[in-house]
């Protein structure tokens, strides 16, 4: 029988802890998040610790660890405002998507900084990156403190979706269009790569009904 590596989780070291979570938890979608300050100054970053959490209404999830001086910008703009839009990464946006996860002074702006181009948003103050082709604005439902109060899963209600015309139909999103970028372990990333179907499988007879 093959044998396995035992890593007990309790008493793990955090920086060992966060090597086996990011890349035991693989791959990860990216949500490049753009968010506004009281000055209205514009702050975008990536986050790969982000998924959707539900539907009925649409609601986004993102975690968000601190900083040894508090906050990370993003997560003190979405605490102060109560508003962020999530903006989706592909491989074209990539270099400059990366860039932009470096921790630059609160007074700077990442998008002025780096040449981002931006779109006003519908519903909320933070702006959508326009080269990306979904942007969903969020507005703040909760703010849960996780663990040892290091991290903070930020849940938003999305108020509105943008696709572009070239990944949506008016029902469904070609998500091989969309080249969405994936996070991985350590400084590596990931696209689609190959694409499996298979058919929807019919409710049996007596299961419960899905909520």
């Amino acid at each position: 029988m093959k044998e396995f590596i035992r890593v007990d989780g309790q008493g793990l070291d955090p920086a060992d802890a966060y090597r086996l979570v990011v890349g035991c938890v693989v791959p990860r979608p990216v949500a490049w998040i753009t968010t506004q300050d009281a000055n209205g100054r514009v702050n975008a970053a990536p986050f790969s610790s982000y998924n959707y959490v539900a539907t009925r209404p649409p609601m986004l999830a993102v975690n968000i660890s601190t900083l040894d001086g508090g906050l990370k910008d993003t997560a003190r703009n979405i605490v102060e405002t109560g508003e962020f839009v999530v903006n989706v990464s592909t491989e074209a946006d990539l270099e400059i998507m990366h860039a932009s996860a470096a921790e630059y002074p609160p007074e700077i702006s990442e998008p002025e900084a780096l040449g981002i181009s931006l779109l006003p948003s519908h519903h909320v103050q933070p702006p959508r990156i326009a080269s990306t082709p979904v942007q969903m604005e969020c507005r703040l439902d909760q703010a849960i403190t996780l663990g040892e109060g290091y991290n903070t899963l930020y849940i938003g209600q999305v108020v509105a979706f943008h696709l572009s015309p070239d990944i949506y139909d008016g029902r469904r999103v070609n998500s091989a269009a969309m080249r969405p970028i994936a996070r991985l372990g350590g400084p590596f990333y990931a696209a689609l790569g190959e694409i499996f179907h298979r058919p929807m499988l019919q409710r049996q007879p007596g299961a419960e009904p899905p909520p």
